[in-house]
């Protein structure tokens, strides 16, 4: 890529967003915060913009539904899902001055390494190795230690109802399964999205847009057979290329930072292995597809494989993808994961609610398997109130478990005792006192299934930062954003030529009427038109009209586009219809 002051392009870049609304500091006048920004009002739309444009690929394309939740959970929400005991960074903190620091990120400042999938021994044998102080006051550091990213925060006034700020969005879909299902009429496949705020208290956020504290997340949730992740829909991307980072090439020292990047079709990283199923590639090429549809550069672009030592708790496989910055380097935006069913199966097992789907056969199927007698009176002599445990187990056996316990039972005269096992630890020994069983075949028409889930969740700030960085232009005579024409803030502008006969009046006349059909427009009279024009390409523009001396007497206008800057002339009552159609 083209060598660049990257501080001297990010702080232009800066300026410009601050200068014309589109990000500012938060509690600016208070001296800001660290990992809070505010989006001013073309910030605000261009964010509204994208997501928007992210609802289009998901709801509408792929027939998704969205929903909204609580953005506070309680503690038994987030224990389940392994926040409460997953959800950490590594932490190091100055023994003279206590200033905390991400252990990984001190390094990396400090050190020409990559810090991914290292673990807490390692990043102490680099700080150690490479003699890395505090980079406020030159003092040591003490032992890295890892850190837990939620707020906390209490519910209700006693303060005992522990609860945190959402870390993501997923879990209020995780948690809303069965009504989700309902809602879909219990045939799989089926996705659910949630856009809305995230919270993260980073240990030292230092990276402006591209780590918050209080982020917007867009994630989806896409529910299906675990046996049936060869997705139908596959076939309509896989011949879709596109740059990815596999794990192995990562691994390979051999191999330079360029070829480790292969550019192949999804269809071939599928046959390969590389990406494990259709369902998760599907879903890299609608991440794709969207990522391009709001005007990142493409050849700003790849997908990097999770290495294994640095994969969620939940996922079998994923992939982020990344966009370059200059000042940045590359820049994880969007995560695609396969979840397994590791959130449903731990929801269920903590809330002891059933989230499994019951998938109906083509053809109904004739099985073996054991029609089972409880003895309630002698269990409940026994067991007494863990008879009920005992019986929601049994109940939740497939046939091998059920076999087993069978087996243990009838040899029981022999020595062998059936241990049933709870989630919770509880041992419960079983005899034939208990319970009789008779080997039986059956016709059924289903079976209950938890499905696997895939999940792209995407960072809507620092996507929205992206669009700016890779929109931002500078030529010899002007600075300006090349947006995408769907998510620029305003369409157009609208001039008089000149402050008198009418021109003013019929450029008010188009900037409402345009407005009365969707489109934002603004009306600018003031300076030079030349200077108006620079005004709008600065902040993305993608359309100037001016009304001039011939439209007073023909009901035409020039229309002037942003990045070429061709001009034509269209009759006043074809501007909606001719911006709509070019916005599509």
């Amino acid at each position: 890529m083209e060598k660049i002051d990257k501080n001297e392009k990010y702080n232009k870049i800066m300026d410009l967003i601050k200068r014309r609304g589109y990000l500012w500091n938060s509690f600016e006048i208070y001296g800001g915060i660290a990992g809070f920004f505010d989006y001013g009002p073309l910030g605000a739309i261009l964010k509204n913009n994208i997501v928007n444009t992210w609802r289009k690929h998901y709801i509408i394309n792929e027939g998704f539904y969205e929903i909204e939740g609580p953005t506070i959970n309680p503690y038994e929400v987030l224990k389940a899902s392994g926040h409460v005991d997953n959800f950490t960074d590594p932490l190091v903190q100055c023994k003279e001055c206590n200033e905390s620091f991400r252990a990984d990120h001190i390094i990396e400042e400090n050190v020409d390494i990559d810090t991914e999938g290292k673990t807490l021994d390692e990043l102490q044998a680099l700080i150690t190795e490479n003699d890395i102080k505090c980079p406020l006051c030159g003092g040591e550091f003490k032992e890295v230690d890892t850190f837990n990213l939620m707020f906390k925060t209490s519910i209700g006034p006693s303060g005992k109802r522990v609860a945190f700020m959402r870390p993501e969005t997923a879990q209020g879909i995780f948690i809303q399964f069965k009504r989700i299902n309902q809602f879909f009429r219990n045939k799989l496949p089926f996705g659910a999205v949630q856009i809305g705020k995230s919270y993260r208290n980073e240990i030292s956020p230092r990276q402006g847009v591209i780590r918050l504290r209080e982020f917007s997340q867009a994630e989806a949730e896409f529910f299906i057979h675990p046996d049936k992740k060869n997705y139908e829909k596959f076939e309509r991307v896989k011949d879709m290329v596109l740059p990815l980072l596999p794990s192995n090439n990562q691994e390979d020292e051999t191999l330079s930072a360029e070829d480790k990047i292969v550019k192949m079709t999804l269809g071939e990283a599928v046959e390969k292995g590389i990406v494990k199923n259709k369902a998760i590639a599907y879903f890299i090429s609608i991440t794709a597809n969207f990522l391009l549809d709001v005007g990142i550069d493409a050849s700003k672009m790849r997908f990097r494989q999770h290495l294994p030592n640095e994969m969620a708790h939940y996922a079998s496989d994923c992939w982020d993808a990344e966009l370059y910055s200059d000042r940045f380097g590359w820049v994880e935006c969007v995560g695609v994961a396969d979840r397994t069913d590791y959130d449903l199966k731990s929801h269920m097992a903590t809330s002891g609610e059933d989230l499994s789907v019951f998938v109906e056969y083509e053809e109904p199927k004739e099985i073996e398997t054991f029609d089972i007698e409880l003895n309630f009176k002698a269990l409940g002599k026994t067991f007494k109130g863990d008879s009920k445990i005992i019986q929601k187990l049994i109940s939740e056996m497939d046939y091998q478990k059920i076999e087993e316990m069978v087996s243990g039972i009838e040899n029981n005269e022999k020595g062998n005792k059936y241990i049933l096992k709870a989630e919770d630890g509880k041992e419960f020994e079983l005899t034939s006192e208990y319970l009789t069983a008779k080997k039986i075949t059956k016709t059924v028409n289903g079976e209950k299934v938890i499905p696997h889930v895939i999940e792209p969740s995407y960072g809507v700030d620092r996507i929205t930062y992206f669009v700016i960085e890779h929109a931002f232009n500078e030529e010899e005579d002007r600075t300006f954003m090349k947006l995408a024409p769907s998510v620029a803030p305003i369409k157009a502008g609208v001039f008089p030529l000149v402050n008198k006969e009418q021109m003013p009046i019929i450029a008010r006349e188009i900037e409402e009427t345009l407005r009365n059909s969707g489109i934002i427009a603004e009306y600018d009279d003031s300076g030079a038109i030349g200077r108006r024009y620079l005004r709008m390409d600065e902040v993305g523009t993608p359309f100037c009209i001016t009304v001039d001396g011939e439209s007073l007497d023909s009901g035409t206008v020039t229309i002037r586009e942003r990045d070429e800057r061709t001009q034509k002339r269209l009759k006043i009552e074809e501007l909606g219809e001719y911006i709509n159609n070019s916005l599509k």
